[in-house]
């Protein structure tokens, strides 16, 4: 989905909702008139159904209000099982005692402060049963002190007034699985820092030179590793204390805003990663909030995360589904996001997750399936795509649990996307093999083939892979350095060829050498190396072809766009497949999994005709020794691999090369066919 920059006022926004041309101007101010009429009509059908739903961060938390003509501010909290609960500010002197809330038979206990408004730093202060005074941050606050401080703030989400009304417009309207969609897995504290490396870059910051950098290589979205507020650098986010709160480390909640904005405006769709799997021990989080297993289970084989160290969220309760349901929505309603990446799923659907036999509690049906955690996750995407047409949802799940991309009425749990962890491992097993090694392994590739369209696929190189002693992925490739970069750029041109959507971690554009290291910037000074410029070369014509020709991502999900030439030539350890668009269109791909280059290889084709040399890894500008075949080739009917056309190609070393096949009737401009 393509558009000019709306920020640009001197150029018109274009209205595109499939992968192709642009209407004339007077149709496409008509089409652009009748998105803003289905949007509005579509929002006020939204409207009654979130109403519906409860946003209970509308009635939760501290809201800025005036009453009898006093300013002060509505505090509501959750907390059943607490015999008092005070709102503890500076202007109380944090005592507890002073701001009493009143409780009610909900458990939510609530009342006005005056004095208290936006900018107000409070926590509740809750007596539990036992007499125990515990000091919590608000489950529902906006915003939060930047940690190791642990307080809330009182933010007002109705002062910033977005520009992207054309983004959000066209965001519906698009089925994303026909759609390119190439992400920029970051995470923002370790991206890129200040010169003096004394603090972080701010959202407003980072919105100009991450969205600037960002289409500079092509990509269509960003995924944000967490950005709820959370309060040990080391978890990366993965530990949350605020659900609705973006982390102060960058700036306050407008500011994030801006940056989605900006990103919408250069037409950059966001994703943020949603952690609904569990949650940390600190003392001012969800934990024990009121003196009991509250938002965990009492029981700790249901509560406790051993791998860790965190409290696994009762999924029975309804408060509970009711809190994360809001969260999640929070996000697309408020901040504009266009998609969840829901962390940890396998281990919400399987109660003997990373557990030995005595150490979990069986479902009501005698079996290890988490069913209370599996009906919310049907829920959160049922609601998730009814009240927000366009948002994607994307599940990082690594087990073999069916369905995860099928919708909720055909028994799946209603996932958009899901990551497939087995491409990804399977995968780099086989290029850490020594080239001569590899053709013991052929299967390894092309066993994707079995069961690459069961789900919605997204193919991830994130940021597990990069970390814990497993090195960058440069490092992990075989070889000395010419034949380290260029499987690296085979795997990038693999990721690309194959369907599925497409993720990759940042620093991986550019063949960062070491490990990622989150207490650090990238190692941009490399980028001054042909060989890595060259790495990044590569990544942003890739992220344009795939734009550029539908049969490369149209039917990512469907067996239609898809078809092997020949995944059995183990010896030479080369696989050819094709690449199929909606209308007819190929695209032909050839990878050679070693160093040896091959003159004169046949292979079969579905149509006589010129094959463009459209990309090719080998190529000198990326690095390689530019072995190809003279940017085009002619078909010749000699049958091979089943079919009655074939190519003589010139294959290259340790590459990847994608041709698009054209037809007899255009002019003969020195195509030629290899001998």
């Amino acid at each position: 989905m393509k558009s000019t920059d709306p920020a640009n006022n001197d150029a018109p926004a274009k209205v595109e909702t499939t992968a192709g041309g642009n209407a004339d101007a007077k149709v496409e101010a008509a089409v652009k008139a009748a998105v803003k009429t289905t949007v509005a009509k579509t929002a006020e059908v939204t409207a009654d159904v979130t109403a519906e739903r409860n946003e209970r961060y509308h009635s939760l938390g501290a809201h800025p209000e005036v009453r009898d003509g006093v300013a002060g501010a509505r505090f509501a909290v959750w907390a059943p099982n607490a015999t008092e609960v005070c709102v503890l500010t500076e202007g109380n002197g944090w005592q507890h005692g002073c701001d009493w809330l009143h409780g009610s038979d909900s458990g939510v206990w609530s009342g006005f402060i005056a004095g208290a408004g936006v900018g107000t730093h409070y926590k509740y202060s809750v007596r539990t049963k036992s007499g125990e005074i515990l000091d919590k941050a608000d489950p529902y606050a906006f915003s939060a002190e930047h940690p190791p401080a642990t307080a809330s703030i009182i933010h007002d989400l109705d002062q910033y007034r977005w520009n992207d009304e054309d983004w959000m417009c066209r965001r519906g309207l698009v089925d994303w699985l026909k759609q390119p969609i190439s992400v920029y897995e970051v995470q923002l504290s370790s991206w890129k820092r200040p010169w003096d490396g004394r603090r972080y870059h701010t959202y407003r910051e980072l919105a100009t030179m991450l969205v600037d950098y960002v289409k500079e290589l092509g990509y269509t979205h960003i995924e944000l590793m967490p950005i709820t507020e959370f309060p040990f650098d080391g978890s990366w986010g993965y530990q949350v204390t605020s659900y609705f709160a973006p982390t102060s480390r960058f700036g306050g909640p407008d500011e994030f805003r801006y940056f989605v904005d900006h990103c919408h405006r250069n037409n950059i769709g966001v994703i943020i990663d949603w952690v609904p799997a569990h949650f940390p021990y600190d003392d001012h989080g969800l934990a024990y909030f009121d003196g009991t297993g509250l938002y965990e289970h009492a029981d700790k084989r249901q509560g406790f995360h051993p791998d860790w160290n965190t409290h696994i969220f009762n999924y029975g309760r309804q408060e509970v589904r009711d809190f994360l349901h809001a969260s999640a929505r929070f996000w697309c309603k408020e901040y504009h996001i266009d998609g969840l990446r829901v962390d940890a799923v396998a281990s919400m659907l399987y109660l003997d997750y990373s557990r030995n036999e005595g150490e979990w509690v069986p479902n009501q049906f005698g079996g290890n399936e988490n069913l209370e955690a599996i009906e919310f996750l049907k829920q959160f995407n049922t609601h998730l795509h009814a009240d927000f047409p366009g948002v994607l949802t994307i599940a990082e799940e690594s087990t073999s649990f069916g369905g995860v991309s099928s919708p909720v009425y055909n028994g799946g749990l209603g996932f958009g996307m899901k990551w497939d962890m087995g491409w990804m491992h399977d995968t780099l097993e086989y290029l850490k093999r020594d080239s001569i090694y590899r053709k013991y392994h052929q299967n390894e590739l092309s066993f994707r083939s079995v069961y690459q369209f069961s789900e919605n696929f997204m193919l991830p190189l994130s940021h597990d892979e990069v970390v814990h002693g497993k090195g960058s992925l440069l490092s992990r490739m075989p070889g000395d350095q010419w034949q380290r970069f260029a499987n690296l750029r085979l795997l990038y041109g693999y990721q690309y060829a194959s369907p599925g959507k497409k993720l990759l971690f940042m620093g991986c554009e550019f063949g960062q050498s070491s490990e990622w290291n989150a207490e650090s910037q990238l190692d941009w000074s490399l980028l001054q190396f042909d060989v890595h410029d060259g790495v990044k070369r590569f990544i942003g014509d890739l992220n344009r072809i795939y734009k550029d020709y539908p049969a490369l991502h149209e039917l990512d999900c469907d067996p239609a766009g898809f078809s092997w030439i020949a995944a059995d030539d183990a010896d030479k350890s080369i696989f050819t497949f094709c690449r199929l668009g909606s209308d007819g269109s190929t695209v032909v791909v050839v990878l050679n999994f070693t160093p040896a280059p091959h003159a004169g290889y046949r292979i079969g084709v579905p149509q006589s005709g010129k094959y463009i040399e459209i990309i090719n890894s080998d190529s000198k500008i990326y690095g390689g020794s530019n072995v190809g075949n003279l940017g085009k080739i002619a078909s010749e009917p000699i049958p091979a691999h089943g079919r009655e056309q074939s190519l003589k190609l010139n294959i290259p070393p340790l590459a990847m090369v994608m041709l698009s096949a054209t037809d007899n009737s255009e002019p003969d401009d020195g195509a030629t066919s290899p001998r």
